[in-house]
């Protein structure tokens, strides 16, 4: 049982490094901002993810009690890693696209940063005020 552990727990630190290693080089080596965005966003993501999983399975193979904080870390991180993403992204594309550089979403729609919604804020909103009244005081 405890070499498997210890093949278990290396062989999840050799992939992980491996991950790692390829979302570093792609943020290095990727031409734009947009293509860089997604090696710290996938591949580093895992590549953490990896060692946090590691380091839970070297506490259920060799510690005295399973630790389960590394799991809940990982959780969190592969839950806000692709939010964290997509805003990053959104934010790049309002401040350094035009919104005829976009392709075409479609008939009747548009893109969220550029669009009617992206004119107004919810915060701005007064509840007490109804649509059309906002938009007459306009």
């Amino acid at each position: 049982m405890e070499l498997l552990g210890e093949i278990i727990v290396a062989a999840m630190l050799v992939i992980s490094g491996i991950f790692g290693f390829v979302g570093s080089y792609g943020l290095v080596k990727l031409p734009d901002q947009m293509t860089r965005l997604h090696a710290p966003t996938k591949a580093a993501t895992l590549g953490v993810g990896g060692v946090l999983l590691a380091s839970l399975a070297w506490f259920f193979f060799f510690g005295d009690h399973p630790s389960w904080h590394e799991l809940m870390i990982t959780l969190f991180l592969f839950l806000t890693a692709p939010i964290t993403g997509l805003m990053i992204a959104k934010t790049n594309m309002h401040l350094t696209w035009n919104p005829e550089e976009l392709p075409d979403p479609g008939e009747d729609r548009n893109w969220a940063t550029f669009g009617d919604s992206a004119d107004s804020s919810l915060m701005d909103a007064d509840p007490e005020i109804g649509q059309d009244e906002r938009e007459h005081r306009e």
